[in-house]
């Protein structure tokens, strides 16, 4: 069954910690399309990281190329590598890689629509080994997400936000260490964003696993991280604690509502690169 994270082992395991180490990647689509350019970044275990950037950055083939997606889209890792809880999973199949803990939760929920909600939520259980408390599991995403017990139709039916809630849920399922959310704010009203998000704390908190959220709303998504990213044409350009993010005017400017006037981060004085991202 889902274990509840008990507060000292939760701090326990988040001091000097990482889960995930993106060193220095490259990805090419198409055998010549160059998309990442060298990204590097870490989340430490039992966070929550915050991946930011226009359309177009790269944060969703970041994400893809963690949970060894690329494939299914005609990608791969040219450069450098990946490692998840010290072992590395560049290029690995995604089935493997879900079995090693990794999930992810899809842009555009990507739910199976015709099938039941309940039966989306056993699918996310599939490469479990341990599959005598299914039941217990499946109990215990409904208590996070009530809801989704009362809808008895095809998923296909539910709302926007429901179909968020079983994406989620559906991620939980397979008991992993890291779970990649790729917007889920996309298509939600405000209400719904905050009851999502608000559900999103709830389950790092509660049973310490460890989150990498791509996020279109900036300041949602750093009200909820401890530390986050900034990617500009596939690569970071700029990192730091979600405070020291949310407090420097360059971010306000470009996310959290400021004039907009600026292009790039590469016109900004406080924009440095690192050398082990050139």
């Amino acid at each position: 069954m889902l274990q509840v994270a008990t507060e000292p082992k939760k701090a326990a395991a988040m001091e000097n910690d990482i889960l995930l180490a993106v060193d220095n990647i490259e990805v090419v689509y198409n055998e010549y399309v160059l998309v990442l350019r060298g990204l590097s970044l870490e989340v430490q275990r039992g966070s929550i990281t915050a991946l930011l950037g226009a359309n177009g950055a790269g944060k969703s083939t970041t994400l893809k190329a963690i949970s060894g997606l690329l494939k299914s889209e005609d990608g791969k890792i040219t450069r450098g590598d990946i490692k998840f809880d010290g072992q590395i999973i560049s290029n690995q199949e995604p089935d493997t890689t879900v079995r090693a803990g990794v999930s992810q939760v899809m842009e555009g929920r990507r739910i199976i629509q015709d099938m039941t909600a309940l039966e989306n939520l056993k699918l996310g259980a599939f490469t479990r080994k341990d599959r005598a408390n299914i039941a217990d599991d499946i109990d215990l995403v409904y208590s996070y997400f009530p809801r989704l017990k009362e809808r008895t139709g095809l998923a296909g039916y539910l709302s926007g936000g429901e179909q968020q809630m079983l994406a989620i849920g559906r991620a939980m399922m397979a008991r992993p260490k890291l779970i990649l959310m790729d917007e889920p704010s996309m298509g939600l009203s405000p209400l719904l964003v905050k009851e999502v998000f608000g559900i999103i704390k709830k389950l790092n908190r509660d049973f310490g696993v460890t989150i990498l959220l791509v996020e279109q709303n900036a300041a949602m998504a750093l009200s909820c991280a401890s530390h986050g990213y900034i990617m500009e044409n596939g690569k970071v350009v700029l990192d730091g604690t979600a405070a020291e993010l949310r407090e420097n005017e360059d971010i306000k400017e470009f996310y959290l509502g400021g004039s907009g006037e600026r292009k790039s981060f590469k016109n900004i004085k406080s924009f440095k690169r690192r050398k082990r991202w050139l």
